[in-house]
């Protein structure tokens, strides 16, 4: 696989690593360069990048909400995917050295790519942030807590790690996510109440101002009055 790349092989190994992740982590190659996890982790960034802009061209996209363009949620995830996957390898290589199991980089880089294959299924349902943030947030969620059982079946089956340690470390870094949710509810829920509160002290101020914009006009219309009396 050094020299080429499959793209069939491609398909089948992605629906096999979200499908049926304990047969394809039991089988996969770990060694053979790392030309093929590099091309891998392109291809599902640049999958996931098409995805983005479309969504984006559609205003459903969260690239969209937060101001970036098309262009950036186009190139973005692919330029990610690459930062990601050497970055995730050694991530990788440091959970996998702890659970007692392969420290080789290119064996847990290789598997970093293969759970990749998340990203364009995070970006294929990132439209529902659009709708709803709640329902983006917790879709998001279930995939990247999906993501962790996946990561356990790989460093078990795939690393040869201990499968006892990789359940405590695996729970531990569920347990840190689902608490980081929780923070992210309640940032959302804080600012949505903060923006209320200066929404309706907007909208008093403003009404406050009418009404002494009213009571200035009738002033002036009392004095030209008065001063209509004098001259009379």
């Amino acid at each position: 696989m050094a020299g080429s790349f499959d793209f069939s092989q491609f398909i089948n190994d992605s629906k096999a690593t979200v499908l049926s992740p304990k047969d394809y982590f039991s089988s996969m190659a770990k060694e053979g360069g790392l030309v093929e996890p590099i091309i891998k982790a392109v291809l599902y960034g640049v999958i996931s990048g098409v995805i983005y802009f479309i969504f984006t061209l559609l205003n459903l996209s969260a690239y969209t909400m937060f101001g970036t363009g098309a262009a950036m949620a186009l190139i973005g995830p692919a330029i990610f995917a690459i930062i990601g996957l050497f970055i995730g390898g050694v991530i990788m290589l440091i959970i996998s050295a702890i659970c007692g199991g392969n420290t080789a980089f290119e064996a847990n880089a290789r598997v970093v790519a293969a759970l990749m294959v998340l990203g364009p299924v995070q970006a294929l349902f990132s439209f529902l942030t659009s709708i709803s943030f709640y329902l983006g947030l917790i879709v998001s969620a279930l995939i990247a807590l999906y993501g962790l059982y996946l990561t356990f079946i790989a460093l078990v089956n795939a690393l040869n790690a201990k499968e006892n340690v990789a359940k405590i470390v695996i729970g531990i870094l569920a347990v840190l996510y689902v608490l980081s949710l929780y923070g992210s509810f309640k940032a959302y829920r804080f600012a949505g109440h903060m923006g209320e509160q200066m929404l309706e002290q907007t909208e008093k101020l403003s009404s406050e101002q009418q009404k002494a914009l009213e009571q200035l006009q009738q002033l002036q219309k009392s004095l030209e009055k008065l001063e209509q009396e004098q001259n009379e």
